[in-house]
Parts: structure tokens; C-alpha cells; sequence
């Protein structure tokens, strides 16, 4: 994996994490690989894993069962799209309507292009 060298990577494994939740890689109440496995998956150090799955403890996305594992949480997949709901919202709308209002784009300009590009994917799949 390649990591960025701008955002702590613990938390750039704990995005890939969640990015597999909702893409229905991991499901709810699924075994995910050990702290150790997925160290060497990743080429880090088992702590950095360790750190990973503690977040996603910490933000109910996964449970750990002593002795046996770590499990994505039951409800993971919402509790991750609201995480990046509310993280879109804070983080990257603001500047999207900045832009906009520079160029001088509204809503229906838009929504018109999102349903054009919904309608091209859906014809794709």
C-alpha cells in the first residue's frame, strides 16, 4: 500500500478499513484479519495496526472478542457512511461551494450533471 505522507497512516489503514465496509468487503459481525497479518499485508509495524483498530474501536466500526479476533460491528456500514457524511460536510462542501459561487455554477447546473453521470453508470453496469 502506498501511504501519504500528509495524514498519520494508522488512520489512512483505518479509511482502507472502512472503504471495505462500504464496498460490502467486510461485512457486519465478519472476522477481519489479525493486527499481525495485516501488518504484513501493509509492510508497517504491528503497533500502527494496533492503533488502527483501536480508532475504529473508539468510533464503534469494529469489536474485538478476546482471544478469537477483531469483527466489524453490526451497524459499521451506516455508522462509517455517517462518519463521512458529516466529514464531507465539514471538510470538502464548503470549499465545493466556494468554488461554485466563483464560477458561477448553481444547484440545477448541478443536479443535472450528477443525474447525466448517474444515468451513464447505470447504462455501464
Amino acid at each position: 500500500m502506498n501511504f501519504d505522507d500528509h495524514k498519520p497512516i494508522y488512520l489512512q489503514i483505518s479509511d482502507t478499513i472502512c472503504e471495505k465496509i462500504l464496498n460490502d468487503e467486510y461485512r457486519g459481525d465478519e472476522r477481519i484479519p489479525s493486527i499481525r497479518e495485516l501488518g504484513i499485508l501493509f509492510g508497517v509495524n504491528p503497533n500502527t495496526v494496533m492503533r488502527s483498530y483501536e480508532h475504529l474501536k473508539s468510533i464503534d466500526v469494529i469489536y474485538d472478542k478476546r482471544g478469537v479476533g477483531f469483527f466489524i460491528a453490526s451497524d459499521a456500514k451506516k455508522a462509517v457512511k455517517e462518519m463521512y457524511k458529516k466529514e464531507f460536510m465539514k471538510s470538502e462542501l464548503p470549499s465545493i461551494v466556494k468554488k461554485m459561487k466563483l464560477l458561477d455554477i448553481n444547484i440545477n447546473d448541478i443536479t443535472e450533471t450528477i443525474q447525466k453521470e448517474l444515468s451513464a453508470e447505470e447504462q455501464v453496469n
